[in-house]
């Protein structure tokens, strides 16, 4: 069944007063929960001292411990279960880069709940039932996929179940059926745009109107390049596996001034990434998150490492996240200056010559690290050494002036960087070990 406008609205624009009071009454919910269920937590709240009755208000939650990636990973694979592994009706794991994964489980009603998320976040983002969707994130362990999939069918939408990969036929596709929204990762986007462009068809005349990209940090900037070149409104929808999947928060396309955080199911904090310590909103730390209305899997001050902002509400009651900076774990240190690929990104995407597509290698030079920026130069750019080194040169000054860090720049010919299907992998490190 497909939910109405006014079922969204009436949870979505409750006053701040009514939504802290049903927080409150969840988070308690969740604390118990977590505890009287998991032996992890039960642990890991005895050590601090804390008991699910000392929440008493919100900001009590800061007394509670983190829960972090490794804790998955020591739990492998059901340890933080908090309902029987029998009465979970699907896991997912993440696609983790080291170690084991890290894998989630759901109830038929953390299914459900999810669902209603996803058709909540598809509808801000400017989606109405009826609408045909065309899914281009992969489907399988990894969330977005399946996620997106249900969310779009509760919101009475036709699906296309595309998946990742086979570029061509996405465009034909795209061409044939004509759905008005796509949800992708930010890079394959652009991958689909180059494809129209090598077909020589115009993508602003294909019948898309809405975007809705996750699943990798992407810039203000990058949104203007696809929007121009795809003739759409895009907007940032953000999730993790750990916590749910995509559906965490949602932009709305009225405003378009960062993705609104579902407050009723997840309760945030800004945390200084260093001492823990809890910031006010409108400070710049590391997203922590907590499940109100989870079963099988509560997560409890999940730290996320993702860094961002928590900013006042607009469109909708419950507060805004900031674009993802960076994150506290991929955030890189050349030669002492800290440097997040998104900061390279921007500088990328206002050279006018340069793609979109970018590769960051790091080196080390005897016993000092570098950085090596691969970039490529936009189609139809006229390819010669001058021309590259021009860009080159000024992209090198760029960063030196706005990141303070001196790094080789390696113009390629246009469209001669490896394209990725998912998630784009921005950085190779290339040092070896001491």
């Amino acid at each position: 069944m497909s939910l109405d406008k006014e079922t969204y609205e009436a949870i979505e624009r409750t006053s701040a007063d009514e939504l802290k009071a049903l927080q409150l009454r969840r988070l308690q919910w969740s604390l118990r929960h977590a505890y009287t269920n998991v032996p992890h937590y039960k642990k890991a709240f005895d050590a601090v001292g804390a008991h699910p009755n000392d929440l008493r208000d919100l900001e009590d939650l800061s007394r509670f411990p983190f829960l972090v990636k490794q804790d998955f990973r020591d739990q492998y694979p059901f340890g933080l279960l908090a309902v029987p592994r029998e009465q979970a009706v699907r896991l997912h794991a993440s696609s983790g880069t080291t170690g084991k994964p890290t894998v989630v489980a759901y109830t038929r009603s953390d299914i459900d709940m999810w669902a209603e998320l996803m058709a909540r976040s598809i509808f801000a983002g400017g989606a109405r039932p009826g609408d045909l969707v065309h899914i281009a994130y992969g489907y399988g362990l990894f969330t977005g996929g399946l996620g997106a999939h249900y969310g779009a069918e509760r919101l009475g939408c036709t699906v296309v179940p595309m998946s990742g990969g086979q570029t061509e036929r996405q465009v034909q596709l795209i061409c044939d059926l004509e759905p008005r929204v796509i949800m992708v990762t930010p890079s394959y986007m652009l991958a689909i745009a180059e494809e129209f462009a090598r077909q020589g068809l115009d993508p602003t005349s294909c019948a898309l109107r809405i975007g809705i990209f996750g699943a990798e940090p992407w810039t203000n900037a990058m949104r203007t390049e696809i929007e121009s070149r795809m003739g759409i409104d895009a907007v940032d929808i953000y999730g993790l596996s750990e916590v749910m999947g995509p559906g965490v928060a949602m932009e709305c396309v009225s405003t378009k001034d960062g993705p609104v955080i579902w407050e009723d199911h997840f309760y945030p904090e800004i945390i200084d990434p260093d001492t823990g310590r809890v910031l006010p909103d409108g400070e710049e730390g590391e997203l922590v998150l907590t499940s109100l209305t989870k079963e099988a899997l509560p997560v409890i001050r999940y730290r996320t490492r993702d860094r961002t902002r928590l900013l006042p509400p607009t469109a909708r009651t419950m507060r805004r996240m900031a674009r993802i900076s960076g994150r506290t774990d991929d955030m890189m240190i050349i030669r002492g200056v800290n440097v997040f690929p998104t900061q390279i990104e921007e500088l990328i995407l206002k050279q006018s010559l340069l793609a979109p597509n970018y590769h960051l290698e790091i080196f080390r030079d005897g016993h000092l690290d570098s950085l090596t920026v691969n970039v490529e130069l936009q189609s139809g750019v006229e390819d010669h050494q001058a021309r590259r080194d021009g860009v080159a040169g000024e992209l090198v000054r760029s960063i030196k002036s706005y990141i303070g860090l001196t790094t080789s720049v390696i113009v390629h010919p246009s469209s001669s960087l490896e394209r990725s299907m998912g998630k784009a992998k921005r950085v190779s490190d290339r040092r070896r070990p001491a």
